[in-house]
């Protein structure tokens, strides 16, 4: 499979590396208005990503890669406040496994915010900065040359006859 050649941090623009770096500053949308709401969180991800992702492969590359990051600790949150919901509203005991499960989501989410700092500071750099599984996927659907654009001069021709 060919890839297209990865930017030099020379080669990257200032306004790409803060576009690319802001990317990650969107687990932080919502808290800055004091709502504890996870869906607004990867909303506001997919909304960056959808606005960013014409600014070039660089910015592209990080905006996805911090919305396929996004996903499952969204998804982690979400079950974390239904089970607490459902736990105060129906005067249920708060049990081992739901203890269990509040420590590795707060966990899950620390290591995500360690993950999210380390990637804004590398993008503002210009560098790249693979997050585990989500970089590999990333960088696969940004910077793989697809056989459709691979060659320009061949789009938009009439059929050999």
């Amino acid at each position: 499979m060919n890839y297209h050649p990865l930017p030099q941090p020379d080669e990257i623009g200032i306004r790409e590396r803060e576009d690319a770096m802001g990317a990650y500053f969107m687990m932080f949308a919502t808290a800055a208005l004091g709502l504890p709401l996870p869906i607004l969180n990867l909303i506001a991800a997919i909304v960056y990503y959808y606005v960013n992702r014409s600014r070039g492969r660089f910015v592209q590359f990080h905006t996805l890669q911090s919305l396929y990051s996004q996903i499952p600790l969204s998804l982690l949150n979400i079950g974390l406040i239904v089970w607490l919901v459902l736990n105060l509203v129906k005067d249920l005991v708060f049990t081992e496994l739901f203890w269990g499960y509040l420590i590795m989501t707060a966990v899950a989410n620390i290591v995500y915010l360690v993950y999210s700092i380390i990637g804004a500071v590398r993008a503002r750099k210009g560098h790249f900065y693979y997050f585990v599984f989500f970089g590999k996927l990333a960088y696969a659907q940004v910077y793989r040359v697809r056989a459709e654009r691979a060659s320009p001069e061949q789009i938009n021709k009439p059929p050999k006859l």
